[in-house]
This record gives C-alpha cells, structure tokens and sequence, in this order.
C-alpha cells in the first residue's frame, strides 16, 4: 500500500477523530492556541504600529527591532524559554515564543499601511476641524485597513503553521498528532498530521481573503 491510500486509510478511520487524542480535539487546541496568540500579538503590536505611523516617527526603528524576531528560530526561543522560569507556566512559552513570530508581520504592515495614507486626505480632515484622534480613527485607519489586514492574514497563517512546536514542549495542538506518528514510526500518521496542519492554513487563509475583500466597504462606510 502506498504512503498516500495508507495516509488516507488513517484519515478515513472513525476512531482517529474522537477521543482527547482524535483531530477534532486536536484541531481545537490548535485553535485555541493561534487564536490567543494571535490577539495578544494584535494588542501588542498595531497600537504601536497605528500611534507611530499616525506621528511618522520612529516607526523604522520599530519595524526594524520587530524584524530581528525574523531572524531568530521560533524554535530556538522556545528551547530558551523552556530553560527559564517562564517554562514553568505551561502553555506560557510556546504562548511567547509565537508572539514574537507573529509581532513582525502585523507591526509592519500596520505602519506601512499608515504612512501611505494620502496626506492630502489628512490635510483635509485637518481642516474639518478634526482631533489628532479622530484624524486616526475616521481617516487614517480605515484608509490603512486592508494592509493592516494583510499583516493579520500573513501572522495567522503562520501562527496556524508554526503552532505545531506546542507539541515540543508537551502542549496540545495538530502537532500531537505528528510528534505521536515520529514515536510509532508510522509515517501515514506524521503524513495526515502535515496534511491537516497544511488544510487548516488554508482555510484560515480563504477566511482573511474574504475578509480582505470586503474592507474597502468597511473602509468606505467608517468614512
């Protein structure tokens, strides 16, 4: 039997689905997971992004610091975290470990998206006798949307991908299903596991497409 029909065979089997160790379960840990890392890395980083691309400064320096969360292995920061009291708070390091992947994307996305909002437009609202405030809110922001969003499209894609190291660290997540497939040596299983993983990806990243789609009308209705 070939690797793909025996991989089909695992996913075709009721039994795989159910239970706290079935996919179902699993993909719902997953989830949960990208979902809570996904909002705390929203809440840290487009404040920020949205204050310093509204001022125009130091916008660089932060996209650049952000960035270097890039250069640095997702996981070779958990391994770290895992070492310092921090790997005592359970789903904790994989929790920060992911933050700091998904920050860069939303950070730059967001200021980028502020700084080529045309001036002209904030000129004018400006003039209106708008706050600095309501400038940000009713123009620049829903201006700024659909790039805004492409960066929580590219970090809930990855996050979606990268989640599978909470398995590592003895979380939950479609990851158990691979790391268990390594330890029976059965490749059908870490084959259907990658599958799911690369399925639920892109589904999340349909989800944002149409998401993506419609906030120009959002952006056109906030104004």
């Amino acid at each position: 039997m070939s690797t793909l029909a025996a991989t089909w065979d695992w996913l075709a089997d009721p039994a795989h689905w159910s239970g706290e160790d079935g996919v179902w379960h699993r993909l719902l840990q997953h989830l949960v997971l990208t979902v809570v890392c996904l909002v705390v890395s929203c809440l840290i980083a487009l404040p920020v992004a949205l204050v310093l691309g509204h001022i125009g400064k130091g916008g660089a320096l932060a996209v650049n610091i952000s960035n270097v969360g890039r250069a640095v292995p997702t996981f070779a920061v958990l391994v770290l975290l895992l070492l310092t009291p921090v790997g005592k708070w359970g789903e904790g390091p994989t929790v920060v470990a992911l933050v700091l992947f998904a920050v860069p994307p939303l950070l730059t996305n967001a200021y980028v998206g502020m700084r080529e909002v045309d001036r002209g437009v904030v000129q004018a609202a400006k003039g209106m006798g708008m706050t600095g405030r309501q400038v940000l809110v009713r123009a620049e922001v829903p201006l700024a949307l659909p790039m805004i969003l492409n960066g929580v499209r590219i970090a809930a894609v990855q996050l979606v991908a990268t989640a599978t190291i909470a398995a590592l660290a003895g979380g939950g997540g479609l990851g158990r299903i691979i790391t268990a497939g390594f330890n029976l040596a059965s490749t059908p299983q870490v084959v259907a596991g990658a599958l799911l993983v690369a399925v639920f990806a892109l589904l999340v990243e349909a989800v944002f497409e149409v998401v993506e789609r419609l906030a120009p009308t959002w952006a056109r209705a906030g104004r």
